[in-house]
């Protein structure tokens, strides 16, 4: 009787199996990683010049590897520039300057939603953005519901001020603007040429939002509310 023998590959063509199998392999990862790169292109060209972004924002298109390698070859490429680690930004073009540099507000929104926390303006940032202060404040502040952060972009400044529940309840609401404005500005200093500014910048619907939401300020903020912006939006 004959024994059962196993015959196997010879050892040059098992190793010759086992080469093509990894250079295949490497194959559709470079595929791959080409498909999730143009998925990647598509979604900044989605896009206006000025976009700020994070890997975050293409985290449902691929493995974090794979989104990782797409966008560092594109800001190799020149399509995007990079910040600072994990942070980027879709360049805005001009025919004089070249590249803009992004806001520093598209840049604290995609910090917000790399740490998934909710952002509102305050301060000498809140006064601007409405009007009350032609100032430009190099260091803008923002009270936050996740951890307090300072983050430096060249000379500028954007720091995240954790605060209670109730400060963030307006988030995203332009009455939550104004009675972070007011505060900064001051009781003292608040003036009917400011009044004046705050009532051209709100539409009806906004004075009625205010109306309700004037709950949410300290006494004195409300007074003023009541008795110098909602008037008849009130009734």
């Amino acid at each position: 009787m004959f024994r059962g023998t196993s015959v196997g590959l010879p050892v040059q063509s098992s190793f010759f199996v086992t080469k093509n199998r990894v250079k295949w392999l490497q194959i559709a990862k470079v595929v791959m990683n080409q498909s999730i790169e143009n998925k990647v292109k598509s979604r900044i060209y989605g896009h206006k010049g000025g976009w700020c972004f994070t890997l975050r924002d293409f985290a449902d298109l691929g493995s974090p590897e794979s989104i990782k390698i797409s966008v560092h070859r594109l800001s190799k490429e020149g399509l995007i520039q990079r910040l600072k680690i994990g942070l980027y930004y879709y360049p805005e073009k001009s025919e004089l300057l070249g590249a803009v540099p992004p806001r520093l507000e598209n840049i604290a929104h995609a910090l917000a939603n790399k740490y998934k926390v909710k952002i509102q303006p305050s301060g000498a940032y809140a006064a601007n953005l409405l009007g009350l202060s032609e100032q430009v404040p190099a260091r803008m502040v923002y009270l936050t519901d996740g951890e307090s952060r300072k983050i430096i972009i060249g000379k500028r400044q954007i720091v995240f001020k954790k605060t209670t529940p109730k400060n963030m309840s307006l988030t995203g609401k332009t009455s939550g603007l104004v009675i972070q404005a007011l505060r900064y500005i001051g009781k003292d200093h608040i003036d009917e040429k400011k009044i004046n500014i705050l009532k051209r910048r709100l539409s009806e619907e906004d004075k009625k939002i205010l109306a309700k939401d004037a709950q949410y300020a300290p006494n004195w903020i409300i007074k003023i509310i009541r008795e110098n912006l909602i008037g008849s939006a009130n009734g």
